[in-house]
């Protein structure tokens, strides 16, 4: 069963971060000192971010509306924090709220247009699964007006773009996709997909598999976005794990198998021990895309706890299964997905004059 709740708040309001999402927290790095000195305020807040830091949201939460009711609701910081906390934990309804409370007190156009956008990011994510089109309707407002208060926000374009894709107004999604794409960089890592889904608005509705570069074991960069058309799989695995060394047998005869297929298979390694992976595949000869998640980031991104594990992503990025433990039909599910792969591409190879 694919884990997508795990990722889809990730996926739709955190691609830019890195680059150029706006965010209290960028724009208010610390709180202002007479908030810091009221014993209330800066009691609350400490234990609020204790309680955060051992995942117990629901306390974590009322700590920080006490640190906010100390202070009257005017701390950007404390709100902004709230808001994220209250996300984490599901609570999405209370999360616009606390949103539109940082709009009322947003002092600058592009920080009045982050709160904005985190509002539609709430109620977006409160449309559920059903996409009840009420909510996606006000999340597709509060984009537009993030957008009219400040138009290189890339978060509200991109995020709108997805809200008007779910509600099947295509060309629209594709108008704001392009907008993001004018203000981030082609070097960003989201510009590819960005891109993808300006070209293709639908594929934003599909279940993508999260964005990701990483660089691999022989030093070359590995973009999801850019695998021209190719069939990935990804191999969760370690050294260390017994169920993965009974399947490695059978990823060599996968990689034996597809060679020069329109196929590219990744094996992410939660190997801690650097020297003992790669002396691993060395010894073992996987000649295939080796990267080492000693952190466990791309693992959380596809939000998985065991291994081995196995996701499968057609030539579109769309996630189309994820396999868990051993004797998992991966080569069946790839044989299908690359066979599509190829009839993609020969649709795309010119036809030379004369022939039939």
């Amino acid at each position: 069963m694919f884990r997508f709740a795990s990722f889809l708040s990730w996926c739709v309001s955190s691609i830019f971060v890195a680059s150029c999402a706006l965010s209290f927290a960028q724009t208010s790095a610390t709180a202002d000192p007479a908030f810091t000195a009221n014993p209330k305020y800066a009691a609350a807040m400490a234990e609020a971010k204790d309680l955060k830091r051992h995942r117990q949201l629901l306390f974590a939460i009322d700590a920080y509306k006490k640190a906010s009711k100390a202070v009257d609701g005017k701390d950007p910081v404390c709100l902004g924090d709230l808001y994220e906390t209250q996300i984490a934990a599901g609570k999405f309804k209370e999360a616009a709220e606390t949103a539109q409370a940082l709009e009322a007190i947003a002092s600058t156009p592009a920080g009045k247009s982050s709160a904005e956008t985190d509002r539609g990011r709430a109620l977006y994510l409160q449309a559920g699964d059903k996409a009840k089109p009420e909510l996606l309707e006000a999340a597709d407002a509060a984009f537009k007006a993030a957008v009219a208060d400040y138009p290189k926000n890339a978060n509200a374009h991109y995020m709108d773009g997805y809200v008007l894709a779910k509600l099947h107004k295509l060309d629209a999604a594709g108008e704001q996709f392009k907008q993001c794409l004018s203000c981030i960089s082609p070097k960003d890592p989201s510009y590819t997909r960005t891109q993808h889904f300006a070209e293709n608005p639908a594929l934003a509705v599909q279940k993508m598999a999260p964005p990701f570069t990483v660089v691999a074991l022989d030093g070359t960069k590995f973009n999801l976005d850019e695998m021209g058309g190719r069939v990935v799989l990804i191999d969760f695995w370690a050294t260390w794990c017994g169920p993965c060394n009974r399947e490695l047998p059978h990823m060599k005869k996968i990689a034996k198998e597809f060679a020069g297929e329109p196929l590219v298979i990744i094996s992410v390694s939660w190997d801690s021990d650097e020297a003992k992976w790669k002396s691993f595949i060395e010894k073992n000869e996987m000649t295939w895309v080796q990267y080492r998640d000693f952190d466990h980031e791309l693992s959380n991104r596809f939000g998985i706890n065991a291994i081995p594990h196995y996701f499968t992503i057609d030539s579109d990025g769309v996630l189309t299964a994820e396999m868990l433990g051993e004797d998992s039909n991966v080569e069946g599910k790839l044989k299908k997905l690359v066979a599509k792969a190829r009839e993609e591409r020969a649709k795309t190879v010119p036809v030379a004059v004369g022939s039939e």
